[in-house]
């Protein structure tokens, strides 16, 4: 049985207490002194660890012992008094769980600069501590209940009693009180009551079978109690069931085959989807910092200048900062180590392939850091190895430049198209010489933001007064069309603020084939006479045959003029299977024509995936998504990618 229980600050104040038997101050006065100021028991520095009260040695003065614990971001000390000839096992764990129960409840108030005084009522939260814990050392079958919150507390208060808890401020007003609750219909089960039954029957707590048919039978209680039988239950049950929806089922294809259920399509336009949209919940965008007008009028896109510059900045301050505190040397990957590899060799030798075995060892692994596929990597080291077999080394100093002039050629020519990509000057031609929409079409794998490409390259193409149309061909993924609608009503908002040309969302809903849409789509598109279709299709696994097969339906049926892939920035090597995959998706006569690389300012100098792409296919990238805005959008610049990655 516990003497006495005190909270106290390390200056002396106590916050709260309760004593079971009268107690002389001397007691805690001297633990204080001994354990806090002399230190006589154990440093200071581990006196104020916040750390189980088992790891604690006792203090014993007189025939008392004392058990403690403390909270150090509080100030705060717990301790437990007690006769020494008991032996209280459980002590140590009701100061642990009266320490995080106190903080949890009154830290707040012990936090106050200049507190004195904590208001609280933690009598009866101290108690059920003691109770529980008390039960479990009698009951070693009843495992003690850990408290980590009141949460918790409050829980086991609410089981174990009757009379409702303490109000606390803030924190338990407006409980209500268990009695006066309603039933619970949750399916935890209650608690084990705290007198389990014994093994064996007491006299006169032997069951026995009444005799005769007298008494209540069971059906007489059922009927009685106004509970239905099981009979009854089952065809209650039996009855209800042919009323009940029925579970949807999906064939292979994703669709629901089943007939008279509530469809899934919410796609369709209600009186709530027409009304106006108000300006002002649409960020104005940055027209100036994503691109500049020509003399003609032509709205184009900047490159990626800005960005690359910042990020080379930062890329050349940290290796700065890191080449200034640790030593120089032959190590690493960069291409100063590159270079230092070629110490072992004279000026004015020249260099044959034994000399470059190792420095093209180190630039393959500079650009497997960069996220280059390893093919690509491959293909670039055996281009820079080509330049420099059979040339004359200079001075040591002039090593490096040969290096960086090697690899920028072969970097360079990689990723320059060998066509024009001016994809305004070929929408005019189409609208002028053709009279038709020039139709470009979004294609890619899940989730690497094929929608929020579209949309950039809308506000991009609006910027130039050409009218849009977007078809809304993706229609398995929940949502897609609904995502697509936003983004229609965004930009439309934005087009006439800026008295830009105008823009249409075309949608089917849901369960539609994607190539009679995006069919429909271009045909209404010419009829209703719009400049450019952009069609937004379903995302798709490159490596599904039955997914990827549908592709080539699409190209037959919608024929694009520009089919563009989006990649994104973080996906690593896996990007030349993916590129491989959609370019021979539709048929011998069609492929890709170009590339969208999304979230590249997520990964800083690590653009590896626009070489890899490029690689596979020889198809150049279009455009970079460089945020979350609609005017993130960006050309390519060969020269700054070249530099991200000899950075």
């Amino acid at each position: 049985m516990l003497d006495g229980f005190e909270i106290l600050t390390t200056s002396g104040v106590v916050l709260w207490s309760k004593s079971y038997a009268p107690l002389s101050s001397s007691l805690i006065n001297g633990f204080i002194k001994d354990v806090f100021i002399e230190e006589k028991i154990i440093p200071s520095s581990a006196a104020a660890d916040d750390t189980s009260a088992s790891q604690h040695p006792s203090y014993k003065k007189e025939k008392y012992t004392l058990r403690w614990a403390s909270a150090k971001d509080l100030g705060l000390i717990f301790v437990a008094v007690y006769q020494s000839l008991l032996h209280l096992s459980w002590v140590d764990k009701l100061l642990d769980n009266i320490r995080l129960l106190f903080v949890d409840l009154y830290g707040d108030q012990v936090r106050k600069p200049h507190s004195t005084v904590v208001e609280c009522s933690f009598d009866d939260y101290f108690d059920q501590q003691v109770k529980e814990l008390e039960q479990s050392a009698d009951a070693p079958q009843r495992a003690p209940q850990i408290v980590r919150n009141h949460q918790d507390l409050t829980t086991t208060l609410e089981i174990d009693s009757a009379e409702p808890l303490p109000p606390i401020p803030g924190l338990l007003s407006g409980r209500k009180s268990p009695t006066s609750a309603a039933p619970s219909t949750d399916a935890t089960p209650t608690s084990t009551p705290d007198t389990s039954r014994p093994n064996t029957p007491l006299n006169g707590h032997l069951l026995s079978a009444k005799p005769g048919r007298g008494g209540t039978s069971r059906r007489a209680r059922k009927a009685a109690s106004g509970k239905p039988s099981a009979v009854e239950g089952l065809k209650e049950k039996s009855v209800g069931k042919a009323k009940g929806k029925q579970l949807r089922r999906w064939d292979a294809d994703g669709m629901a085959d089943e007939d008279g259920d509530v469809p899934l399509d919410y796609s369709a336009t209600s009186d709530t989807d027409s009304r106006p949209v108000s300006s002002a919940g649409v960020e104005p965008a940055d027209m100036v910092a994503s691109g500049t007008r020509t003399s003609k009028g032509q709205y184009i896109l900047k490159d990626l200048d800005d960005e690359v510059h910042s990020i080379l900045q930062n890329a050349n301050q940290k290796k700065e900062e890191s080449a200034s505190s640790k030593p120089t040397g032959v190590v690493g990957s960069s291409l100063g180590a590159i270079s230092g590899l070629f110490r072992n060799v004279i000026g004015g030798k020249v260099l044959t392939k034994q000399d470059l075995e190792k420095p093209m060892k180190g630039m393959e692994d500079l650009l497997l850091k960069k996220n280059v596929a390893r093919e690509a990597a491959v293909r670039l080291c055996e281009g820079v190895e080509r330049e420099l077999i059979g040339k004359k080394t200079g001075s040591f100093e002039s090593i490096d430049t040969l290096l960086r002039a090697s690899l920028s050629t072969s970097l360079t020519k990689l990723l320059t198209p060998t066509t024009s990509l001016s994809l305004l000057t070929s929408i005019t031609t189409t609208n002028s010489t053709h009279h038709r929409p020039y139709t470009i079409s979004i294609v890619g794998v899940n989730g690497v933001g094929k929608s929020t490409s579209l949309s950039k390259l809308a506000f991009f193409l609006l910027q130039n007064n050409l009218s849009l149309l977007i078809a809304a061909c993706d229609t398995f993924r929940s949502g897609a069309v609904e995502q697509l609608r936003v983004h229609a009503r965004n930009l439309k908002d934005l087009s006439a603020r800026e008295r830009l040309a105008k823009i249409e969302l075309y949608e089917k809903g849901y369960g539609k084939d994607a190539a009679h849409i995006a069919r429909d789509a271009v045909a209404y598109a010419k009829d209703n006479h719009f400049d450019v279709v952009l069609i937004d299709t379903a995302g798709r696994r490159h490596n599904d045959a039955r997914l990827m097969s549908s592709l080539e339906k699409f190209a037959d049926l919608a024929r694009p003029d520009k089919i563009l892939m989006v990649g994104e920035a973080l996906v690593g090597t896996d990007s030349v299977m993916q590129a491989r995959a959609f370019n021979t998706a539709f048929g011998a006569k069609r492929g890709l024509d170009g590339f969208i690389i999304s979230k590249c300012d997520t990964v800083g100098e690590m653009v590896g995936v626009l070489v890899s792409m490029v690689h596979a296919t020889g198809i150049p990238v279009v455009f970079l998504g460089v945020g979350q805005h609609y005017g993130d959008l960006r050309t390519v610049n060969v020269g700054n990618v070249v530099g991200l990655l000899m950075s």
